[in-house]
């Protein structure tokens, strides 16, 4: 059986296109390389529609399957070790077991794939074993065997030219095993050459430090020169890192406790809830290709992205037919901007997706605890600098949960009946671990044909040190004494690519507008009047669009070949968040120029075959957003109405620290949801079933007496 042609490479793909990779390098002389990713190449939109039989357009009730099986294709960026250029092949896996080169670029300077694993691991060794690292945490009382770094993205560094595959590390101290590492921050951090192995810059922060001048820095927020002394250019001295622990770990929290005299452990007064399905789940799976409650769908998943839906349609009986939604939805890129001005603070904004991974830094979850009920798991397959499949077990997770009520209505009147609903939701989940930060991204499907994404945002927060007496102004929170937390924003940007009834789509944009005329005139006696004014977005000119709360704003994608029979609206799914913070840096900023996606709140662009990335396929150390990118893509004014379009839609948190997100941060939620709107006749649920849950008790009525 063929696979999937949306499914990820196996692992054997992977083995068998790395070989055909490495061997035409080696035709070109190029003998030694590390592979930074090998992925699927998705084929052509209109191939894998025409192969599936998914229906065109509301008149397609019928849909043609090609039988023609989309190509295999996989694609590799190799970095030369010893030249540090990069190389980028795609090759053609043959049913015979053969992989083709059919593709090779050589990416100009400057251009990088994301960062590896093994990279963030090989980088922070070549910190701590730097002589001058050393000597630095030496200075303030630490040993070599205590020293931690966390290596990131460097955002970008006009300090030392294109060409170099640079990294930054920020460094800490560890006291102890599985100790909190971040609460002792060291007062500088480094710049690294992943490929040469070795330390190039030390940079110092300036502070407040003058008690005189509590508000002005020591130094400017420039940054320092790379021949010059960073510390004296940050114009103060060194800053030990804070000493006392703050763990998150309870056998270490209740070891504090006792070393103090006192005691400490987990509440025990909390009761076991479980999760069961005594008759088993709900939903079924052959291969990716999951079904549950009308709901049908590929789940994919890349190191990238991570999880990636694909062709995501619902069974609606009143047609009696599958009709299609969504052909692809991901998430294309987030970055995290903090808001301190000082260098080196401001290199901090990482872009999650495209500077690492996604699906690089998914967990292994863990049935019980990550993931709670009957779970279906599924796997990943990544791959080394070697080119060679690394397995990653359970990094998405598939079960049902209880969601509260669906529907209820009571007829108030003598007599009148009661009827109530509950509502299950199917939940499809990753959690991503990025350095400090972990991500947990759930996307849930409802009886009622809503789609919504759950954000929570928890793991540790980004530290920095404190001088005695120091304040960290208002620019973070002092969240335990000398450990400062950055307020920052999280900003995501996910990819919509619909498909509601068919390819030609548009997007609505929905205000809701108080009459004009004044209280006391005949057309608004009472002065209550509002109107709910629509517009089609029709071109790329006007495909960039702000949230504004005070008007409602509402945004809709919808098929305007195909008329609700009442409404007499286009059939469509509304787009819902409440969470549209403005990127806060200024327009002309390092992360302006580069972030483009998070300067509007919604985009829209015709659907291009292989536009995935909103901040460009090569995020990596650029000065700003490529030609290739969402901001460019809106150029020439193109048609957005009735045609293939796609929708991008930036969104998040502004995260102002709180003293309780320490030591380990309870998580922050966003969530987005796409919910129709005339696409189904009335409400789907109506066939829900009712009833009460046979197992459910009355939690207190034997304790209290009453029975």
């Amino acid at each position: 059986m063929a696979p999937h042609p949306l499914d990820a490479l196996t692992g054997a793909e992977i083995t068998l296109a790395s070989a055909a990779f490495r061997a035409e390098l080696l035709r070109r002389g190029v003998r030694s390389v590390k592979s930074c990713y090998v992925t699927l190449v998705e084929p052509p939109k209109s191939e894998v529609i025409a192969y599936l039989g998914i229906a065109t357009s509301p008149t397609d009730l019928k849909p043609f399957k090609s039988g023609v099986v989309p190509k295999r294709r996989a694609e590799a960026s190799l970095i030369n070790d010893q030249t540090g250029e990069v190389y980028v092949l795609q090759a053609t896996i043959k049913p015979d077991g053969t992989a083709v080169v059919d593709s090779y670029e050589q990416l100009e300077a400057g251009l990088q794939p994301g960062i590896t694993m093994e990279e963030l691991v090989i980088s922070e060794e070549v910190v701590r074993n730097d002589p001058e690292v050393i000597r630095l945490c030496a200075e303030v009382g630490i040993t070599k065997e205590q020293i931690m770094c966390d290596c990131w993205s460097i955002g970008y560094e006009h300090r030392f030219g294109p060409g170099l595959r640079l990294q930054q590390a920020f460094l800490y101290a560890r006291l102890g095993k599985d100790e909190h590492l971040y609460a002792h921050p060291l007062d500088f951090n480094c710049v690294v050459d992943a490929n040469a192995g070795k330390v190039l810059k030390i940079d110092f922060a300036p502070h407040r430090t003058n008690p005189a001048k509590p508000h002005e820095l020591s130094g400017t927020t420039e940054p320092h020169s790379i021949a010059g002394d960073s510390l004296k250019d940050a114009g103060r001295a060194r800053i030990p890192p804070p000493m006392e622990s703050h763990d998150y770990l309870p056998e270490l929290i209740a070891q504090k406790a006792a070393d103090e005299g006192k005691s400490w452990d987990v509440r025990r007064d909390l009761k076991p809830l479980h999760v069961q399905q005594p008759q088993g789940v709900s939903f079924s799976m052959e291969g990716n290709h999951l079904k549950w409650q009308n709901w049908d769908m590929h789940v994919g998943f890349n190191y990238r992205e991570g999880i990636v839906l694909n062709t995501v349609q619902y069974y609606d009986k009143d047609e009696s037919r599958l009709r299609p939604i969504m052909y692809r939805a991901s998430f294309a890129e987030m970055v995290v901007p903090y808001a301190a001005p000082e260098w080196p603070h401001p290199r901090k904004f990482a872009f999650d997706v495209g500077e690492y991974g996604l699906g690089m830094m998914a967990n292994s979850l863990a049935l019980g605890c990550d993931c709670l009920g009957a779970i279906h798991y599924l796997d990943g397959t990544m791959s080394d600098h070697t080119g060679s499949p690394v397995p990653l077990p359970r990094c998405v997770c598939i079960h049902e949960e209880d969601d509260g009520l669906l529907w209820k209505h009571t007829d108030f009147r003598p007599g009148g009946r009661a009827h109530s609903v509950r509502s299950r939701k199917l939940v499809i989940q990753m959690i991503c671990t990025v350095a400090n930060y972990e991500y947990l991204f759930a996307w849930c499907f409802k009886q009622d044909g809503t789609m919504e994404l759950d954000i929570k945002l928890t793991g540790i927060l980004n530290i920095y040190s404190l001088a005695e007496g120091e304040s960290c102004q208002a620019f973070g929170t002092e969240v335990a004494p000398r450990v400062q937390a950055h307020h920052h924003q999280h900003i995501f940007c996910l990819r919509l690519d619909p498909m509601v009834d068919g390819i030609s789509n548009s997007v609505t944009e929905t205000d809701i507008i108080p009459m004009e005329e004044p209280t006391g005139s005949k057309e608004n006696w009472a002065g209550n009047g509002f109107y709910a004014k629509k517009t089609v977005l029709a071109t790329t000119a006007e495909g960039a669009r702000m949230a504004d709360a005070t008007l409602g704003r509402q945004w809709s994608m919808v098929n305007e070949d195909k008329k609700h029979y009442a409404s007499k609206q286009p059939v469509g799914f509304k787009i819902m968040c409440k969470d549209f913070p403005p990127l806060l840096a200024k327009p002309d900023s390092l992360i302006g120029r580069r972030a483009t996606f998070a300067k509007k709140n919604l985009w829209v662009t015709p659907y291009v075959d292989g536009q995935l990335y909103p901040a460009g396929k090569y995020v990596q150390q650029t000065p700003k957003a490529p030609v290739d990118s969402l901001e460019y893509w809106m150029a020439d004014k193109r048609s957005i109405a009735k045609t293939d379009i796609v929708t991008w839609i930036s969104f998040g948190v502004t995260h102002l620290v709180r003293p309780e997100d320490w030591p380990v941060m309870p998580y922050e939620d966003i969530s987005f949801m796409i919910k129709p709107v005339g696409f189904f006749r009335s409400n789907p649920a109506l066939d829900v079933a009712g009833g009460k849950d046979i197992l459910s008790v009355d939690a207190l009525a034997k304790c209290c007496g009453k029975l």
